[in-house]
């Protein structure tokens, strides 16, 4: 045997050692264990024949992503209902429908868990349909936190193919889990709140086949032994609470719908925007530029203007690139020494709004 050769087997053995490791420390259904043994018989081999292949490569990664699977971790949640109440009050502005019904939904899982009927509650699956701005995908990180839950995010915005929710077996050269799986593991948990964003946005020749495997997702009396094809194990995901969110539902199928709890998000009103903007968005872009407080104030009369710089707007966003860039020309100012502190008001900011 060659000193390269040589070199190469002991390299081989030194990553078999890892791997044994891997498999013993993980909590892994029993399954999986045992045929995660009788892999680690057939690396075993190869490398004490010295034989090398690609399937040495295959099964290596195949170990490396069923154990850091967070088999066994599952989130404890908060079910305080005045201080989850109060959370979504601070980080939400309006949107009383949306969180009166995300509180029914807690005060639901704390009478289950003060009765004992704990593993008796399934997870609802949400949708929150809006426009565009309307604070869908924050609400979304806004209800893990109430929850005391990790998060994860798959945007469905360009998505492939059903295998990319999935996995593709292993059958294939460039086999990888799919994103669900990608997402636990990404969360840490197995009871994550998992964004499922803009669903509507699936390319059409794909939407049949990606919108059942959603139906598999969504449906309490499947999504307990969910497939992935890569894995080729049956995965609970009965305690991820899913949330999806679209602009519309002309492009979601009925079956998915079906399983879903749609909540309509509202559109902002003038006065609801120029609140939030003065609680979150400037403190916010004031953080981000630099700024002190007292360094770029706006009139009360300047506000409808801010808030409306190119007609109406259902969203925030451009609400907030208004302020963002406001912010930016002021802070420009600070640091030429042209002023020390600016009031935005009806004579000057066009000076300071002049690309809208």
């Amino acid at each position: 045997m060659t000193t390269t050769a040589t070199s190469n087997q002991a390299g081989l053995a030194t990553e078999l050692v890892k791997l044994e490791a891997q498999v013993s420390e993980a909590k892994l259904p029993d399954a999986l264990r045992e045929k995660s043994v009788d892999m680690l018989t057939r690396l075993k081999r190869m490398v004490d024949t010295g034989i090398y292949s690609q399937e040495y490569d295959r099964i290596a990664h195949y170990i490396n992503n069923i154990t850091t699977i967070p088999w066994d971790t599952y989130s404890t949640d908060k079910l305080d209902i005045v201080n989850a109440s109060s959370q979504m009050e601070k980080s939400h502005h309006g949107m009383q429908e949306p969180k009166d019904r995300i509180i029914e939904y807690l005060a639901t899982l704390k009478l289950r868990r003060d009765t004992g009927h704990v593993d008796a509650v399934k997870a609802p699956a949400i949708f929150l349909v809006g426009l565009v701005g309307t604070g869908k995908t924050t609400f979304a990180y806004a209800l893990a936190e109430v929850l005391g839950r990790k998060f994860a995010r798959i945007p469905f915005g360009g998505l492939g193919s059903a295998r990319d929710l999935r996995g593709r077996s292993r059958l294939f050269l460039e086999a990888e889990p799919g994103n669900i799986v990608k997402a636990l593991r990404e969360a840490g948990s197995m009871n994550p709140v998992i964004l499922l964003d803009e669903i509507d946005r699936v390319g059409v020749d794909e939407r049949a086949d990606i919108m059942g495997v959603l139906v598999e997702l969504l449906d309490p009396t499947q999504n307990n032994r969910f497939l992935d094809h890569y894995l080729d194990y049956p995965l609970d995901l009965s305690q991820v609470l899913f949330v999806a969110t679209a602009n519309n539902t002309t492009n979601v199928a009925t079956a998915v719908l079906d399983r879903l709890e749609l909540i309509q998000m509202p559109s902002y009103s003038d006065e609801e925007k120029i609140t939030i903007a003065k609680q979150f968005l400037l403190p916010s872009a004031l953080k981000d530029s630099g700024l002190r407080e007292d360094q770029l104030k706006i009139s009360e009369e300047v506000w409808p203007l801010v808030a409306r710089p190119l007609g109406y707007d259902a969203g925030i966003r451009t609400l907030q690139r208004t302020i963002h860039a406001l912010c930016r020309r002021v802070a420009r100012e600070v640091v030429e020494g042209k002023t020390d502190a600016v009031v935005v008001n009806q004579d000057n900011y066009k000076q300071y709004m002049k690309a809208y």
